[in-house]
């Protein structure tokens, strides 16, 4: 059987490990005393951030009772264990709920830790406290020489960052961002570039115009790099039908086109089954037209009425007179984000933002 998602970040040889330096760096630590506090009846049962806090909590039980004392400590051992990288979440959460009365000692041990495993959901927190002076830092952060750190500047912000903290500020006003994703749009860095994407695709759920002018703006002279990131930006606009977001991208909304032959393979489908699918797309146009071809699934919410799911399928070239054929197969698998229910589901072809057709099925929970 495989071990456990949580299990394969917080080890056991891990943390272990953590005790033996910190043993070491700080004699009064008692690492047994840490040990059975971490190892503790509730350990188990604990969620992936459940443990990370739990964790956090058994270090300041035995590190230093003086905050910069314990961040010391903390600071020399990080490099140490650079290689167990999720384990040093929990030094920034540390910094998280022990450092909010001290910003002149928090912010450069989140400038540290970041670089051994990032503090994306730690620094949230500070933004909540004080905006203003956190993003002048997240600006800084911005230009640092550390491309984790660089990291950190765009990702810490992100509106709706996943599992974090939520910034409703900044879902409301994203302005305060927008200067530091300007100077990381052509970063060296990949993981950087692909933050940046991630960071104007929240803003864009939001507050959709804002990023279309931004990227407007980018797209003049823009690299292939800077053109990966307004593809990746303007994606969930893309999959909502956005116009001046398809226009950008040089895809015209209302192609001219017919959806033929659109039909499932089975109208009942089980949970654990693939639904297939198959049908055509016909050119009506005298000249080439560009295609975001995507299928948008209807799932059954809990009080009956059908939510539409937008899934990406293909992004094609099709000639005039053209015909382009498609088949998918849907997996109806249980996921973490998603609760299905069973009954009446819906399927439809989204080309350029406009629907085509829409199939009717049953999905059926269980085998009978």
């Amino acid at each position: 059987m495989p071990e456990p998602f949580k299990d394969s970040l917080f080890r056991r040889d891990h943390i272990e490990e953590l005790a033996a330096h910190l043993s070491r760096l700080y004699p009064p630590f008692d690492a047994a005393a840490f040990l059975a506090r971490v190892f503790d009846s509730a350990w188990d049962g604990e969620a992936l951030k459940e443990r990370m806090r739990h964790l956090t909590l058994a270090l300041r039980e035995h590190l230093p009772p003086d905050y910069r004392a314990a961040l010391d400590v903390l600071k020399q051992t990080a490099p140490l264990l650079r290689e167990h990288g999720f384990l040093l979440i929990s030094f920034s959460d540390f910094v998280e709920v022990y450092g909010q009365h001290d910003w002149d000692a928090s912010l450069p041990a989140f400038e540290w830790f970041t670089q051994f495993m990032s503090a994306e959901f730690a620094v949230r927190p500070f933004i909540a406290q004080d905006a203003p002076r956190m993003m002048a830092q997240m600006l800084a952060w911005s230009r640092h020489d550390s491309d984790q750190v660089r990291r950190l500047s765009s990702e810490g912000c992100r509106p709706r960052l996943p599992w974090a903290m939520a910034l409703p500020d900044f879902k409301r006003d994203p302005s305060p961002i927008l200067p530091v994703l300007e100077n990381l749009k052509d970063d060296p860095s990949e993981t950087v570039r692909r933050s940046v994407a991630n960071n104007l695709n929240d803003i864009a759920k939001d507050n959709p115009d804002v990023v279309v002018d931004v990227l407007r703006r980018w797209n003049s002279d823009a690299t292939p790099e800077r053109q990966w990131i307004i593809r990746h930006a303007l994606r969930s606009l893309v999959k909502a039908g956005h116009t001046e977001a398809l226009a950008l991208l040089g895809f015209e909304s209302g192609a001219a086109v017919a959806v033929n032959n659109f039909s499932l393979n089975t109208d009942r489908v089980h949970m654990g089954e693939k639904l297939a699918f198959t049908f055509e797309v016909e050119s009506r146009s005298d000249a080439p037209q560009n295609l975001v071809v995507d299928y948008v699934v209807y799932f059954q919410k809990a009080n009956g009425s059908l939510a539409p799911k937008v899934f990406k399928l293909a992004q094609r070239t099709i000639q005039p007179g053209e015909t382009l054929r498609f088949q998918k197969r849907h997996a109806f698998q249980p996921i973490t984000t998603r609760v299905y229910y069973a009954g009446d589901h819906a399927l439809a072809v989204k080309i350029n933002g406009t629907e085509y057709g829409e199939q009717h099925f049953t999905l059926v929970m269980g085998s009978g």
